[in-house]
């Protein structure tokens, strides 16, 4: 009879370990080496979540000042997209040219296909005008998304949503330059900048004639009709940042009996110097007549940016309080920002980008220029500064024949 060896049991029984089949009461190491990687697996990515859905300290922060100051602050742009899915759709008011429109709705719904994006253009005085009138009574509760004229700007701020954009870009949760933002509302994005040019006809102005500072305007040869002025003295009244209010209504009573041609409006009086008609104009918009330039097929409209440059925020856009779409609204308003967006506002308003985006068309014009900037504290006085440089003008008409 044989007798039973201890170490030969044991021999075979690492064997059968080793070639992966099942020993009486024990796993096979293979498994149970899966097994420990799974649930250390499952443990790691559990202790990751929550560490990564654990707010920093300066975000607890930052919510609790927003909350302090009777704002909204959402700690996770996940949360964001998460609710916009849910909402499913957005309506949008902005002044933004009909290409631009189309490309937005196309560009926008390509990254959240889940959000059915509306845009309508909303343009002019009168249209802010009405606009106003119908927030304020109630009327306009469709729109999501408001735009805000400079002419009425502080009428709309207590119909505004109160979400601290401000504290949001700051701690990363919306891809925003801050500098876009209204630091004081904290609830207002600019996404655009607007900035004056002087247009001219190179055919009638001579290169050695054309004025590099603003006042060069006042010289002698610029007397008696050489260049058209709009009696919207937008341009001008953007100097009082640089310049200080007496020194540019001094500068306005002076170019003021230069004798100018009065005009209302750049866009007319920009075709009308490619034409010929007119020699020169100052203070159109840098982009209405870069896509004046862009129809001269001759070439003979030229444009130069007299320093201090004025510039100031354009496309101010927020939230309207009560709105039915508020997270699908904030992502439209940090795509607004992108560079996807800046690249089509260059495109097709055209070089409309603002100063604030690296490498677009006005950031790459104005680097290294000297800048009379309408910030956000400036912002609400525009309406009042220009009311005294066309009072100081000797309150002009515009020409009919313009």
């Amino acid at each position: 009879m044989a007798l039973f060896d201890p170490r030969s049991s044991m021999i075979n029984r690492r064997r059968s370990i080793a070639q992966g089949r099942k020993v009486k009461n024990n796993m096979p190491i293979e498994s149970l080496s899966k097994l420990v990687l799974s649930v250390w697996a499952a443990l790691w990515f559990y202790a990751t979540a929550a560490v990564a859905a654990t707010p920093s300290p300066a975000l607890l922060n930052a919510k609790k000042d927003a909350d302090a100051r009777g704002y909204t602050f959402i700690t996770n742009h996940d949360e964001i997209v998460s609710k916009a899915k849910q909402e499913g759709k957005l309506r949008v008011l902005a002044e933004m040219e009909p290409p631009t429109i189309k490309a937005a709705i196309k560009a926008f719904m390509k990254k959240y296909p889940f959000i059915n994006l509306h845009i309508e253009e909303i343009t002019g005085t009168d249209a802010a005008r009405r606009n106003i009138l119908e927030i304020k009574s109630g009327t306009a509760k469709d729109w999501d998304i408001l735009h805000l004229s400079t002419d009425f700007y502080n009428e709309y701020l207590p119909h505004l949503w109160k979400m601290d954009i401000v504290g949001m870009a700051q701690q990363g949760i919306l891809q925003i330059p801050v500098p876009m933002i209204d630091p004081k509302h904290r609830n207002v994005v600019g996404f655009y900048s607007r900035f004056q040019v002087t247009a001219y006809n190179k055919t009638l102005v001579p290169a050695d004639k054309v004025p590099k500072l603003w006042e060069d305007l006042l010289k002698p040869e610029y007397k008696g009709k050489k260049f058209a002025a709009d009696i919207r003295p937008t341009e001008v009244a953007a100097l009082v940042p640089a310049w200080g209010l007496e020194k540019t209504l001094d500068f306005a009573r002076k170019l003021a009996a230069q004798d100018p041609i009065w005009v209302r409006g750049g866009s007319r009086t920009v075709t009308a110097i490619a034409a010929g008609e007119v020699p020169m104009m100052v203070g159109p918009n840098f982009h209405t007549t870069k896509r004046a330039m862009g129809k001269d097929a001759l070439g003979n409209l030229q444009l130069v940016a007299l320093e201090p440059v004025p510039v100031r925020l354009a496309l101010e856009e927020a939230v309207q309080t009560g709105s039915q779409h508020p997270h699908a609204a904030l992502l439209f308003l940090e795509w607004m920002a992108s560079p996807e967006s800046q690249k089509l506002a260059d495109e097709l308003e055209p070089a409309s980008s603002s100063l604030h985006v690296r490498g677009g068309i006005v950031e790459q014009e104005l680097r290294g220029k000297k800048l009379s900037t309408v910030s956000w504290d400036h912002h609400q006085l525009m309406d009042q500064w220009q009311g005294k440089v066309f009072e100081a003008y000797g309150f002009p008409k515009a020409e009919s024949k313009r």
